[in-house]
């Protein structure tokens, strides 16, 4: 089973370590990175929410556009808009961008980012909220007919759409969280359930309890599982280690002569559960198996995709075969020099992880026809 690489479309050069230089929208750096995953390999970019960033559904529209085989996966909140003009939109953006779109369903782990657009649902809730809006649009995309709808949160009648997805069945959809609430979300309506980069031990409980939740909904298929991690490649570990402290000093200074940027790049309080198990690990230590460093997480506060893997392409590689041996499909990666990384990411480590995948596959295929 081929593993899938996702990156991310950011429309600015900002992140942890790097202050923005140009506008938050930025077309020719937009272009730049989406243009620089799709000819270095890459399968997906992700066009992320923030209550303040640009939108990320015209930023996919303006990708798509100026590409032709990457794929975009546009994050949206259930919050911002009803179900209804959520799947005609998507619906939109599939078409024109030939079915390569998928979406992911963020539920939101802050209350106070939550607020800014008022969304002052308890978390419980949202995650309610958020599988009657999939499951809204997933039949306003496979409806031909007009239909009805009542439920907890969302009420509407003879509700038909003229558009309909390019794809069929239909765009993927992708959901993440480590709650109960998120497994059983997560587990009876997502196409590909994502969780951060957490050591292996703790990725394989976090997988057998997303298949778990799958069972209970009643389902017979398995979503494909994603993880997320920062690669820190060097040509020799040496050289990853100085890089990674680099990294990480960097990281420290920015939060702490920026307090504006919590919230953004550095969490605040540990509301999420996601948040407070990547703090837990880090308490526990900061090196676990073949390549992962927690210390990025701990000085991020835990905020979102921040557990690093640092070392060779090959030792990362590896580091990430391990995670496809526990039956991850998807990879979400990116750097902290958001450009470079995705160059020497693509260059240098995803060639090693799909060409073992793909010598793997061969294996089991000649070791079943015996």
């Amino acid at each position: 089973m081929p593993v899938e690489f996702l990156g991310i479309a950011m429309t600015n050069d900002a992140s942890e370590t790097n202050a923005r230089s140009g506008p938050s929208f930025d077309p020719e750096y937009t272009l730049r990175l989406a243009r620089a995953h799709e000819e270095f390999g890459w399968d997906r970019v992700l066009t992320a929410y923030s209550s303040a960033a640009p939108d990320p559904g015209y930023a996919a529209a303006y990708i798509a556009a100026h590409t032709e085989r990457l794929q975009v996966l546009v994050a949206h909140r259930p919050n911002v808009c009803h179900p209804t003009f959520a799947a005609r939109a998507f619906a939109t953006l599939d078409n024109l961008s030939a079915g390569r779109l998928a979406v992911h369903f963020i539920t939101g782990g802050n209350t106070h980012e939550q607020a800014r657009e008022g969304d002052f649902l308890a978390k419980d809730q949202r995650y309610a909220r958020t599988r009657e809006y999939i499951q809204i649009v997933k039949r306003a995309w496979a409806s031909t007919e007009p239909f009805d709808h009542e439920g907890e949160f969302y009420r509407f009648a003879d509700f038909g759409s003229e558009i309909l997805p390019v794809q069929k069945p239909r765009p993927a959809v992708s959901f993440g969280g480590s709650s109960p609430a998120a497994y059983a979300a997560g587990g009876a309506e997502a196409d590909i359930f994502c969780l951060w980069g957490e050591p292996l031990e703790q990725t394989a409980e976090q997988i057998a309890s997303v298949r778990a939740a799958v069972h209970a909904s009643g389902r017979t298929d398995q979503p494909k599982i994603q993880v997320s991690f920062r690669p820190i490649i060097a040509p020799t570990e040496e050289q990853a280690w100085e890089k990674a402290h680099r990294v990480l000093d960097t990281i420290l200074r920015r939060r702490q002569a920026s307090p504006a940027l919590i919230g953004r790049y550095f969490a605040g309080t540990a509301e999420n559960t996601g948040t407070q198990r990547l703090l837990a690990i880090a308490e526990q230590g900061e090196r676990f198996d073949r390549a992962l460093w927690t210390a990025t997480a701990a000085a991020t506060g835990g905020a979102g995709n921040s557990n690093a893997l640092v070392g060779t392409p090959e030792t990362v590689a590896e580091a990430l075969l391990d995670y496809c041996d526990l039956g991850v499909d998807v990879i979400s990666l990116r750097g902290y020099d958001l450009l470079t990384d995705t160059v020497d990411i693509g260059r240098h480590v995803l060639p090693i992880v799909r060409g073992e995948v793909a010598r793997r596959d061969r294996a089991g295929q000649v070791s079943a026809g015996r």
